[in-house]
């Protein structure tokens, strides 16, 4: 067995302090749960009867609690391609579920917006909060006392860490996330990026980039670029939340139907009532967290994560921040390249070897933490393994040698020594960089820059010829607190292609990126932000900018100790964005995870 890195050693032992008390009030909590909340052994026969009354192929076995009672939370919708498959899930699961002694419930659904159709539109600024809704719905899914574990049902952006966090808070139960599977590659993504900048020239109809489009995503399943809603299943994979080497297998087939059914029969087996108790409390400790961080750096994932990592961390009682990533990532190597880091997409990265190999290689090197609880084996040793059928039977099986060296390398020959995403700061304030889809080249620009508080007007600027120059642009009021921190693609296809006229061109906002984040280097989550006097609130027309994440800088030449906040865009109407005033008010910082919900909750 490996010996675990110096710095991975160091790192997790500075979380482990840092989180001595707020880690210790949460076990506490989940201790009074498991010993004091109700349960479906204990309630009136008043509530049992609700709550059976229309489970009628299983009234039966409930009546009598013949075994455990597994609460279905579902994020089942047929507009998000990735969530199609789950309508048909929760009938699976109940007859996998009788199969082995046990039954299932659909416990409730939480919302599941699609980024991909929002971008760039109202509905974006509802979408980190919408993180914060998820782990309401639940928390209100499972607050009903009849279950005896958590099968959660969500693959895409906020949705995983929404039901993770809302389900920490019955951490005395087991929990296993089940996902459905990527859709089929489409076009090739290098010429699906073309067909965007030409658009953005002026160079191909709106009839040619919906076709192009619709050649990428065309079918159910997940979209199969490295973003935020594949980054997930990474990190469910390397905290041992999901059955080992789910990731990546396709929707309808035979393989995936055997992992769901595995899961939904090990959620049964690992209950409080068994001989193998897994709680999601345990699961979900300090080095869980550092595991997906690593798996973060490792792989290039989204840079979402940079908040959603901090805000799961501390549903747990778990305190990591933008250093502890830094610093990681200065210790982890890069080895993969998926796309917008390298050509090709999830489904190669998954037949080159996929998560089994990177976890493989992260164990080999000392680089993560193999002596997790897992929901799927005895340590993290047991996810170093792909998933494969012997007629009907799941298997495990090694995974060997990386099958594309252009997609996943050894630890010991990584794409870049270092992991994916940087920590810059200065007199800007904090912000996150992600390196490994920008050219070494490009990782320093310095320039005037040009303040926007919309992306209309960056692009009206653009296509008037305003910003054929070197250039930094600041995007402002894009914050939590502003707006709701929508991401901000839409500037993408015109940076990139001022980049590509010889340019050198930088963003800079307090806004997102996320895991779409393209080949312009960009410093991303700004904290402060602008809203409340933050110093991008500063910045002027004309002020020299500086981004560079070899250095990790992000600072102003300008003097700004004599200047005035420039006055925030009054809260935008309409879409329900006035029904999230409470939840803007009340955020936290970027670093902290953006949520309001965990703020109030003194978390």
């Amino acid at each position: 067995m490996s010996k675990l890195h110096p710095t991975i050693e160091r790192i997790t032992a500075r979380i482990v302090e840092r989180s001595k008390d707020s880690r210790s009030r949460y076990l506490d909590l989940i201790e009074r749960e498991a010993e004091g909340q109700l349960d479906r052994h204990s309630v009136s026969c008043s509530n049992l009867a609700h709550a059976y009354a229309g489970a009628l192929e299983d009234q039966a076995a409930l009546k009598a609690t013949r075994g455990p009672n597994l609460a279905i939370v579902s994020a089942y919708n047929d507009m998000l391609s990735a969530h199609q498959p789950y309508g048909a899930y929760p009938a699976q699961m109940k007859l996998y579920a009788r199969e082995v002694g046990a039954t299932a419930q659909v416990a409730g659904a939480t919302p599941a917006m699609c980024d991909g159709v929002t971008q760039g539109h109202d509905g974006m600024d509802l979408s980190l909060f919408s993180r914060d809704v998820i782990a309401l719905s639940t928390a209100i899914a499972m607050s009903h006392a009849m279950y005896d574990g958590m099968a959660l049902l969500g693959i895409c952006d906020k949705i995983v860490p929404g039901l993770l966090i809302g389900a920490l808070r019955f951490g005395h139960l087991p929990a296993i996330f089940i996902p459905s599977g990527p859709m089929p590659s489409g076009i090739a993504n290098k010429e699906k990026q073309k067909v965007r900048q030409l658009y953005a020239e002026g160079k191909a109809s709106r009839a040619e980039l919906l076709e192009s489009e619709s050649a990428s995503y065309h079918s159910p399943g997940t979209c199969t670029f490295y973003g935020t809603a594949n980054s997930n299943q990474m990190m469910m994979e390397l905290m041992g939340l999901h059955m080992p080497g789910a990731a990546f297998v396709p929707p309808n087939t035979p393989l995936r139907s055997a992992l769901t059914r595995a899961a939904t029969q090990q959620l049964a087996a690992i209950g409080k009532d068994g001989n193998d108790y897994r709680p999601l409390a345990r699961c979900v400790d300090e080095k869980a967290i550092v595991n997906a961080a690593v798996g973060l750096l490792a792989t290039g994932g989204s840079t979402n994560h940079a908040i959603h990592i901090p805000a799961m961390a501390r549903a747990a009682g778990v305190l990591i921040d933008w250093q502890d990533m830094d610093e990681l990532s200065a210790a982890v190597p890069l080895i993969a390249r998926v796309y917008p880091n390298g050509a090709g997409d999830v489904n190669h990265f998954h037949a080159a070897g996929g998560i089994g190999y990177v976890i493989g290689e992260l164990l080999e090197a000392g680089l993560a933490h193999r002596d997790i609880v897992t929901v799927g084996g005895d340590d993290l040793g047991n996810y170093a393994m792909e998933p494969g059928l012997d007629g009907d039977q799941l298997t495990w099986r090694e995974v060997g040698e990386s099958g594309d060296m252009e997609m996943l390398r050894p630890a010991s020959d990584p794409f870049q020594p270092d992991g994916g995403m940087r920590l810059v700061s200065g007199n800007l304030g904090r912000a996150t960089f992600k390196a490994s889809a920008v050219e070494k080249e490009r990782w320093t620009v310095e320039a005037p820059c040009r303040v926007f508080e919309r992306q209309e007007d960056v692009l009206e600027a653009f296509k008037k010829g305003e910003l054929e120059r070197d250039l930094v642009v600041v995007m402002r009021f894009q914050g939590p607190r502003a707006n709701g921190m929508p991401e901000l693609h839409k500037l993408t296809p015109a940076l990139g292609v001022l980049q590509d006229r010889g340019y050198r061109v930088a963003l800079v906002t307090d806004g997102r990126m996320s895991g779409a984040s393209g080949k312009v280097p960009a410093a991303i989550h700004v904290t402060p932000e602008a809203f409340g006097g933050g110093p991008l609130s500063l910045l002027q027309d004309g002020d020299i900018v500086k981004i560079c994440a070899n250095t990790g800088v992000l600072e102003t030449t300008a003097d700004l100790s004599s200047r005035q906040p420039a006055p925030a865009p009054a809260p935008a109407q309409g879409t329900g964005r006035e029904l999230f005033a409470m939840f803007r008010a009340n955020a936290d910082g970027a670093e902290q995870g953006g949520s309001s919900m965990l703020a109030m909750a003194g978390l």
